[in-house]
């Protein structure tokens, strides 16, 4: 990972702050629009955003909409149809056409969200093209991106670029298929030093992990880290150990209210030893989180759409940006900090002991449950093994 300097980095807090900035950053293109993510709906957000990627189609701009087979499989035939006409340029990655559940392909997601307007505008996130309020009474899902300019776009292109081009030769949309890009210098706009970290199956597989692992074996004072499903390996576990242990400040922030109830029961079974080891686990109540964000010693940050979980770590294609800047992090730990103290319930030893016996006995089926599906499908055998 190479942290590239004058980079400009705004947070955009939940799809009220993202989605504005996103389609003021389409309306201005005047070349390209690439777009990547895993779940796009035909819910008023996503129209509003295909409505916006038609409009910059007709008016010359090349449009590229790489979406997930699984995540954005729902999409209509006729809402398909209506932004090929338009001119976007649209592929699914592994389109879901097996009727073997367990196939084991058929994990290797596309969940990365990334966008890159004329080369120059890049997002990254955990946001997908989706309204982030299930009724206008219930609070926003509780989720980052960042809008970011300078030399870190460089990056953004060619890992964009490059899952186009793959995608395209398989599908045999040769036509569609555009040689390596090659972007002049970005300009330095901003004070902020920035690296986009991918895993993939290739030579990436454990770039994310390693980043974190590494910003917290060098923690002093302080770690804080969001994340909605949280199930991490025995590399990871330890490293918090070792830091509570040290004497750093360490909180976790997770998904408090049952979403994906597998991964969130497997999770808890991890919740007596952290908590007796020092570590600080509260739990979001708000609302949904979504969020996948860390502030280490108020410097380093991440902000992307990786999980802590096995599906995430081992076999998802992800994107996170890696933020070197003090400015930065006191914007994202103020905010954490905000949701921890209006919106969360701390996990106690004493929480956990009260909790009735079937709360117990779930954490342990569901990790046993986890356990059995990544190896079926081949992965996990190493990191998850106690």
């Amino acid at each position: 990972m190479q942290l590239l300097p004058r980079n400009h980095v705004v947070l955009l807090r939940d799809g009220a702050a993202f989605f504005p900035a996103l389609l003021t950053a389409i309306a201005s293109a005047r070349h390209s629009v690439w777009l990547e993510t895993y779940i796009f709906t035909q819910d008023e957000t996503g129209q509003t955003v295909a409505n916006a990627l038609q409009a910059a189609a007709a008016r010359g701009v090349q449009v590229n909409l790489l979406l997930d087979g699984f995540g954005s499989g729902g999409l209509s035939d006729a809402f398909q149809r209506s932004l090929l006409e338009a001119g976007v340029r649209l592929l699914f990655f592994r389109p879901e056409i097996g009727l073997w559940p367990f196939q084991r392909q058929r994990l290797r997601r596309l969940h990365r969200k990334l966008a890159l307007i004329d080369g120059r505008i890049g997002f990254v996130g955990g946001i997908n093209i989706i309204n982030d309020k299930s009724s206008p009474a219930t609070p926003p899902r509780f989720d980052y991106a960042v809008q970011v300019t300078g030399p870190v776009c460089m990056d953004i292109a060619k890992t964009m670029s490059q899952q186009w081009r793959r995608t395209s030769r398989i599908q045999w949309k040769h036509d569609w298929i555009m040689p390596p890009v090659r972007l002049p210098r970005q300009p330095e706009t901003g004070e902020q030093a920035a690296a986009l970290v991918v895993r993939n199956n290739g030579r990436h597989r454990r770039d994310i992990e390693n980043a974190y692992l590494t910003a917290m074996e060098n923690a002093q004072r302080e770690i804080i880290i969001a994340n909605a499903y949280f199930l991490p390996g025995v590399r990871f576990r330890r490293a918090l150990v070792a830091a509570a242990e040290r004497g750093v400040s360490v909180t976790l922030l997770l998904q408090g209210r049952l979403d994906h109830a597998l991964l969130q029961f497997a999770c808890r079974g991890y919740f007596h030893q952290l908590v007796k080891a020092g570590v600080r686990i509260v739990e979001y109540r708000r609302g949904l989180m979504h969020a996948k964000v860390a502030v280490i010693d108020h410097q380093w940050s991440t902000v992307g759409s990786s999980n802590i979980d096995p599906f995430s770590i081992l076999v998802a294609r992800e994107a996170n940006l890696v933020i070197r800047h003090v400015g930065f992090a006191k914007t994202l730990r103020q905010d954490l900090l905000k949701e921890i103290r209006e919106s969360g319930v701390e996990v106690s030893v004493d929480m956990l002991r009260k909790r009735w016996w079937g709360y117990r006995v779930l954490p342990w089926l569901a990790y046993q449950m986890v356990r059995a599906l990544m190896g079926m499908a081949g992965y996990g055998q190493d990191a998850y093994r106690e």
